[in-house]
């Protein structure tokens, strides 16, 4: 599928594009240093990229736990980013208020997958003129996300990514299924596989989300290798003292390696 991101580079290397980051912005010395890095990998590997990082986590099951550092100054981050790295940012947005102050700041906006079928939300997102990235909701099917593109579309954007990341499974795990992947993509949108929030173990007794990291590159590897168009991956320095998700995130020293082995499986697969 086409990918029509402002500043997206090496989109005729014939690889997957890349949405990575941390899970938000913990502060502007981290996200430099993690982007610097990411934006190294994929210009050596010729993937396109796109900053990923969240500047307020609004969905959390404890009133503790750690939303953000403030709106303006975790967007100012992502600008500064987008700008010093030359490189497209996408954050998510949780109200229709928020998206055009976030589009001020980032080229994607993106819907968690709890308000995929927020109507308003996702007019307001496309009303913007960014390209706007749903999240499929962890209890619809590949299918209903049909919907949610004619929202988009319809409103007079048609640039419009969706991303899988797992369907509910019980009360306290997710499975994946990959016939989503191809099903989407008859919508004429690029799918993008979430490879960490897809291994999330939600809703445990702590009030703090699991996860199972050690399944990143199995996630990964069957999307690329069932035409998965892009990859969403969270990534840190020190998964274990991150402030938001640190449980199912990708160690940032392991994401070259990574990346190279799913470069061979695409080209596999032709």
């Amino acid at each position: 599928m086409d990918i029509h991101i402002p500043k997206i580079k090496n989109t005729q290397s014939g690889n997957f594009f890349l949405m990575a980051g941390p899970c938000a912005i913990e502060g502007e010395d981290i996200a430099l240093r993690i982007a610097e890095k990411i934006v190294k990998i994929t210009d050596k590997l010729a993937i396109p990229y796109v900053f990923k990082g969240s500047y307020r986590k609004a969905n959390r099951s404890k009133l503790d736990s750690f939303q953000g550092i403030g709106d303006e100054k975790a967007l100012k981050i992502l600008e500064k980013i987008g700008k010093e790295f030359d490189v497209p940012t996408v954050t998510d947005i949780h109200e229709s208020a928020e998206a055009a102050m976030a589009a001020a700041y980032v080229d994607v906006l993106q819907i968690p997958a709890f308000l995929c079928r927020q109507t308003d939300l996702l007019i307001a997102a496309a009303k913007t003129g960014k390209v706007v990235n749903v999240k499929k909701g962890q209890f619809l099917s590949a299918h209903s996300m049909k919907f949610a593109v004619d929202k988009i579309v319809e409103s007079g954007n048609p640039n419009v990514i969706l991303t899988d990341r797992g369907n509910t499974f019980g009360y306290q795990d997710l499975v994946v299924d990959f016939r989503g992947i191809p099903e989407m993509r008859s919508f004429n949108v690029p799918v993008v596989m979430d490879c960490t929030h897809s291994l999330q173990q939600p809703n445990q007794a702590s009030g703090v989300t699991g996860g199972k990291p050690a399944l990143i590159e199995t996630i990964a590897k069957a999307a690329i290798a069932v035409g998965a168009d892009g990859l969403f991956i969270e990534t840190h320095p020190d998964p274990k003292n991150a402030k938001s998700d640190g449980a199912n995130m990708l160690h940032l020293d392991l994401l070259e390696g990574l990346l190279e082995k799913l470069i061979r499986v695409r080209a596999a697969i032709g």
